[in-house]
């Protein structure tokens, strides 16, 4: 598709992306942009990445950038830097059958991929058309092999060769087909879509490393509310969040629920803003339904952070089976949780302490999110977020309004949800 059929503008285009696609020609390779990075120019969207492919082999194109790395056995890849942006270059891929470096399990998955081919062998292996587009600096064309311009033009999202085959090659691909539908709010063709249900259970077998990673391109896309959606209606979420998935499903329109909504939207919002945004928060709100049904199971007589503490560790431990969750993410969840039931101590010194702690602001958002969602009375949430933007004097007669409890026995009252939710 020549210059004049399409918007892909060299103004759209990473300087660095453009240098590495040029010395590559200049050594006597082929190279073009790839993938998503073009998908997105085509739509008149900005892309965060830009992706190369080429002939060259990675030990060939390391040889042409000293600022290059070669990553990855699985998928040997090229990633050349320039200060924080990396562009990703890959050779161009064959069918399995070709002789190679080539490893595939007997449930169809592949374990090792570095058969090596041409441009057009490349488009064909890719996951879905729309992603198996090529735009050639030579002459400022788009090279389409397999059709993706009339997906792109019916929004269709449609997987390249059989599915069903795709999807055991790599399950992952599943996720995809959900991030991108979301991300570019495209529908699913019939065919790509029949396989998910019934090979979901594949997700099983990706390392809960691969899974994490795909966890934040999921939420962190700017279309989270719309993924998560996607995500319960081909029945996905079980691989992701089981217990959550479960409550879910035992409890339709609890307020759980919404809390996660309200998160998936705040997340949402603040990416499109360019806010930062931490998966600990999400991942604290996913969670947060399985948390009391946790705290009713260990209501018996045990003071109330320990039973909190008890409740975290369990949903931690099973969670952590299906998808890791670095610690420091995980920390900062424990942190959100426990300090909901200091929201309650308005007297005292207490909620100057509280203020202080490191992880208030994430706490308090999480309070208001919980009032939003009807779990909470609103004017708990309203309290602290006066309180916050009073001077000290004003704080103090905050506090004095404030009704101290009446002094209790020193026998350990019991831990029941409703302690939590307050």
């Amino acid at each position: 598709m020549p210059r004049n059929q399409h918007q892909v503008s060299r103004k759209h285009i990473s300087d660095n992306a453009l240098k590495v696609l040029s010395r590559l020609r200049g050594a006597g390779y082929d190279a073009y942009l790839v993938g998503g990075c073009v998908r997105d120019l085509l739509i008149g969207q900005i892309p965060k990445d830009f992706d190369v492919s080429t002939n060259a082999h990675p030990e060939q194109v390391k040889e042409v950038f000293k600022n290059c790395r070669l990553i990855g056995r699985r998928f040997r890849l090229a990633h050349i830097h320039f200060g924080r942006e990396v562009i990703e270059v890959a050779t161009f891929r064959a069918p399995h059958s070709q002789e190679g470096e080539s490893l595939q399990h007997e449930d169809g998955r592949i374990l090792r991929d570095n058969v090596y081919g041409n441009e057009e062998d490349d488009a064909w292996r890719r996951d879905f058309t729309v992603n198996a587009l090529y735009y050639d600096i030579s002459d400022f064309s788009v090279r389409d092999h397999v059709g993706a311009m009339v997906d792109i033009k019916s929004r269709t999202l449609r997987m390249i060769g059989d599915p069903s085959e795709r999807y055991k090659e790599d399950p992952v691909r599943m996720l995809r087909a959900i991030r991108f539908a979301a991300k570019l709010d495209f529908s699913i063709e019939p065919a790509t879509q029949a396989p998910i249900k019934e090979l979901g259970a594949m997700l099983k077998d990706i390392p809960s490393s691969r899974l994490f990673d795909e966890l934040l391109k999921l939420f962190h896309g700017a279309s989270a509310v719309k993924t998560f959606q996607l995500l319960r209606e081909y029945d996905l979420l079980r691989y992701l969040f089981p217990l959550s998935d479960q409550y879910f499903k035992e409890n339709a329109q609890s307020s759980a629920e919404q809390l996660v909504m309200a998160s998936l939207t705040n997340t949402d919002d603040r990416i499109k803003s360019g806010k930062p945004v931490t998966p600990a928060f999400l991942f604290a709100a996913m969670l947060w339904g399985p948390m009391l049904e946790e705290l009713k199971a260990k209501s018996h007589k045990v003071p109330q952070h320990q039973a909190i503490q008890l409740a975290a560790d369990t949903l931690l431990t099973t969670q952590l089976q299906y998808t890791s969750i670095p610690r420091r993410f995980s920390v900062m969840m424990r942190e959100i949780w426990q300090l909901q039931s200091r929201f309650e101590t308005r007297w005292g010194k207490r909620p100057w302490r509280l203020l202080e702690h490191p992880r208030f602001r994430a706490a308090y958002d999480f309070l208001v999110l919980r009032a939003d969602a009807g779990e909470v009375e609103p004017e708990l949430a309203d309290w602290w977020t006066e309180f916050q933007e009073r001077d000290e004097e004003q704080q103090k007669k905050m506090l004095k309004k404030s009704d101290a409890p009446k002094k209790r026995s020193r026998k350990p009252r019991s831990i029941t949800t409703k302690t939590i939710e307050v």
